[in-house]
């Protein structure tokens, strides 16, 4: 069965021109580079990364795959900008990452090619980015084996988001290019947990990320109003 590729060709475009930056972390990766050990731990918490098959959904220049790889776990890194994965393997030769590996191909794809073969898949920062999210948390559900664990992270869709991720991020504050983020396109909990349930992943946890723009600090709290983080888990059977 075919699958009509779920990407936006301008998305790609855009981060594939900035590629050659996703390793400065004073360049617009800045945010990833801050957030990356709070995510990192997070996860690493609640599955234990070390020994595991790890497959990070929509991974770019590989920020989070190559720290994953550092705490011990095999993982592979997909996308489909070419320029960040040609970049994510080039770190990951010059850096000398052990048990890390990059391939240019979509979750969909994949998932008919090897469904149930990894432990824990993450897809972080990456569905506000897609024209169908629901179909990457189908394949995301489909990737992992049974029992194993599914992470998200994305940006809610209210007032308060647009004001923080879009005016004051990419506007005011200058955290991140102009245009990063299309306000429409941001998730509710609510509808990225409804995605989950309709695909067979039960929600375990969750977390918000806060920024304060005077400390330049982010931490992760209960407050889930921009950005937020989710656990979930497939069924055993």
């Amino acid at each position: 069965m075919e699958h009509k590729l779920n990407a936006d060709p301008a998305e790609l475009a855009k981060f594939s021109a900035l590629a050659h930056r996703w390793w400065d972390p004073e360049s617009e990766f800045r945010p990833l580079h801050q957030i990356n050990p709070l995510r990192l731990d997070w996860i690493d918490r609640q599955v234990g990364l070390q020994g595991k098959r790890v497959l990070d959904v929509g991974c770019g220049g590989g920020i989070l795959a190559d720290a994953m790889a550092r705490k011990g776990a095999d993982v592979l890194g997909i996308d489909l900008a070419t320029k960040a994965l040609k970049v994510a393997q080039l770190h990951a030769l010059e850096a000398q990452t052990p048990r890390v590996a990059y391939r240019e191909v979509s979750a969909e794809a994949l998932a008919q090619e090897q469904p149930g073969a990894f432990d824990v898949v993450t897809c972080m920062e990456m569905l506000e980015h897609v024209p169908d999210p629901a179909s990457v948390v189908c394949a995301c559900q489909q990737l992992v084996k049974p029992g194993g664990w599914v992470f998200f992270s994305t940006i809610n869709r209210n007032p308060k988001a647009f004001l923080f991720a879009i005016v004051g991020a990419e506007y005011v504050l200058q955290l991140l290019p102009k245009g990063t983020h299309e306000y429409a396109k941001f998730i509710k909990p609510s509808e990225l947990a409804a995605y989950c349930r309709h695909a067979g992943l039960s929600l375990k946890g969750s977390c918000g990320m806060e920024y304060n723009p005077l400390t330049r600090r982010y931490w992760l709290s209960a407050d889930t109003s921009v950005n937020y983080l989710l656990a979930t888990q497939r069924a055993d059977t």
